[in-house]
């Protein structure tokens, strides 16, 4: 969908913004006699509701639009003002799709004093948001799912077009991510994942690409040894956008197993399907430097994803496999379906012996434990440096992408030691904790001395219900606004 600015209307359908039941100023000057104002108030529904879009057929030869929307925005008492106007835009997006409206032209006045810089980016991001569907295997059911809206222009003499054009690289990179999320595993695989990426190099990025046998002669066996019951391959991709000289660069680490049977420890049927999203760490560090480059930022990032497939088959490991890590340290997997953690591992360390990184994130969809503690409102973060941890909650707060702080304390360290090698892969509490256990092995991992922060995105990578206005139902891209947020407030040069 494309989304534009332009100082005058077209002819068609145009929508404006009550505040608070206001009737808006800018439409009031356009409804020379009072028709539409008349229409507004005899629509019942806007006073029972939170947000309400009121659909009027303009008088003909009276005004210059055929169809006038009026959304009307109640703010609650605990809500920000500009993710009600996001979650607005979001109802008036549904609105015209159902209308089967193509174009729209929004006029952004609304009686308050909030910056209309900051008032057009929530319009965009509640229509662009929300306006998304995966219609790429559809044959016979591809018209009645697709969505009528294509364009939207913002009317205003705001010379914003630049702000603009960054800020959709980065909504783009999160609906690229959605679509990766809800491939299926058939198409989307370590070698089909890692050639995707390699078509990022038309914008300046530099894509590298480890085989099997590269990660072999550099000691990956935890990596490795996931992949090991799966027909297809692992690959180690790694995705560099260097626009800042020769700062060092912040590394970002997506786990990326493209489907997760569970191996030997297989998984129970229900909620099966929703594995081929185990990748969804990697999908979202890839679209956000694909965004990076798009933008141009001035920044040094690099995205580590650990793709790989966790199989069942007469070559998958077992419990009580012993395997080494490229760290040296040998791991005990004590479960096959704690998988991501080994993938992880490697990637970790591989990441900070190659790029010496000034700080390290992870995204992993790693444990359901983080579900049953946070259900799909937060991502668990856990991290050992307390000013990259505010950063982060503070960057997530701003974009709507929200984080919960969960300990980091040497009294789990005992629960994850193994009798028989350096560490094992889970907790001795099994569920109990999981979810911190689970980033206290990954710490293990990270060098003395270098910032890290684990980002659990296991309970927020799916929307299972149609209650969230900027996540219609299915897989979010959780994440890469977060990243952009976070790196922009504070490391863009």
């Amino acid at each position: 969908m494309n989304f534009t600015i332009s100082a005058s209307y077209k002819e068609g359908a145009v929508a404006f913004f009550a505040f608070n039941r206001e009737f808006p100023s800018a439409l009031r000057e356009l409804d020379n006699e009072g028709m539409i104002l008349d229409a507004f108030n005899a629509d019942k529904c806007v006073n029972d509701k939170s947000c309400s879009v009121t659909k009027i057929l303009a008088p003909r030869g009276k005004f210059s639009h055929q169809t006038v929307f009026v959304v009307n925005i109640i703010k609650k008492v605990d809500e920000d003002l500009l993710d009600s106007i996001s979650a607005a835009c979001a109802s008036l997006t549904s609105v015209l799709n159902h209308a089967k409206i193509t174009s729209i032209d929004i006029c952004p006045e609304i009686a308050t004093s909030v910056d209309k810089k900051e008032i057009i980016i929530s319009i965009l991001n509640g229509i662009k948001l929300s306006n998304y569907a995966f219609n790429k295997y559809f044959v016979k059911k591809k018209k009645e799912n697709e969505k009528s809206l294509v364009h939207a222009n913002c009317v205003t003499d705001l010379d914003i077009n630049s702000l603009i054009k960054d800020h959709i690289a980065v909504l783009d990179g999160t609906l690229r991510a959605r679509d990766l999320q809800t491939e299926p595993a058939n198409y989307l695989y370590p070698e089909s994942f890692a050639n995707l990426c390699k078509e990022m190099e038309g914008l300046g990025v530099k894509c590298k690409i480890l085989s099997k046998s590269d990660m072999a002669e550099l000691g990956m066996g935890a990596f490795i040894g996931v992949a090991q019951g799966s027909a297809y391959e692992p690959k180690l991709v790694a995705l560099e956008w260097m626009g800042n000289g020769s700062a060092a660069p912040i590394v970002l680490v997506g786990k990326g197993i493209t489907f997760d049977t569970g191996g030997v420890n297989l998984k129970p049927t229900p909620g099966m399907t929703e594995m081929k999203s185990d990748m969804g760490g990697a999908a979202v560090v890839a679209c956000f430097i694909e965004s990076l480059a798009k933008r141009k930022a001035k920044v040094n990032v690099v995205s580590i994803l650990a793709l790989a497939e966790n199989m069942i088959s007469g070559t998958a490991q077992r419990p009580s496999d012993v395997v080494t890590s490229m760290s040296g340290q040998t791991i005990e997997v004590d479960n096959t379906d704690a998988e991501g953690r080994l993938v992880l591992a490697d990637a970790m360390w591989y990441a900070q012996e190659v790029y010496k990184p000034q700080l390290m994130i992870d995204l992993a969809t790693l444990t359901g434990a983080i579900t049953v503690a946070l259900g799909d409102t937060y991502a668990g973060l856990f991290a050992n440096d307390q000013e990259l941890e505010s950063k982060l909650i503070n960057a997530g707060k701003k974009c709507g992408e929200l984080l919960w702080h969960f300990p980091m304390s040497k009294k789990y360290d005992a629960q994850i030691n193994s009798d028989i090698a350096d560490v094992k892969n889970t907790g001795q509490s099994g569920r109990g904790g999981g979810s911190i256990t689970a980033a206290h092995f990954l710490q293990r991992f990270v060098k003395e001395g270098v910032k890290w922060a684990h980002i659990d995105i296991a309970g927020v990578t799916r929307n299972k219900y149609d209650d969230k206005p900027l996540y219609p139902k299915g897989y979010t891209g959780f994440g890469v606004r977060l990243l952009n947020e976070f790196i922009k407030s504070n490391y863009e040069a």
